[in-house]
């Protein structure tokens, strides 16, 4: 008789504890529920409106505008003057970074 209360007792003991799991199972089902319902769609239904859906030819049209804006950022780009520095203009900053170099060297030869 003992050896079937303590079965009794375990079985108990097993159910609630299956009972707990439920419980964290079903707020874990809940809370993944409730992200799941976080989207445009779901808040519209909420609020009682349509999901809104865009035609395949609307956005075609947005497509081929939004290309044409590229293409016409990439055109000006393109078309932008290439500015090239003539060989007399290197002449004279190569010779004014040579005298700055002499003039560093010779102050540092008179603080030695």
């Amino acid at each position: 008789m003992a050896n079937i209360a303590e079965m009794v007792k375990n079985l108990r003991w097993e159910q609630t504890r299956a009972k707990r799991e439920v419980e964290r199972l079903g707020d874990a089902i809940s809370a993944l529920g409730k992200l799941a319902r976080n989207t445009l769609g779901a808040y519209a239904k909420r609020l009682g409106r349509k999901k809104r859906t865009m035609s395949a030819a609307a956005r075609r049209r947005i497509s081929l505008a939004q290309k044409a804006r590229w293409a016409k950022a990439r055109r000006v780009e393109a078309l932008a003057p290439v500015r090239r520095m003539s060989q007399a203009a290197r002449k004279k900053i190569a010779a004014a970074q040579r005298a700055r170099w002499a003039k560093a060297r010779a102050d540092q030869k008179k603080a030695a």
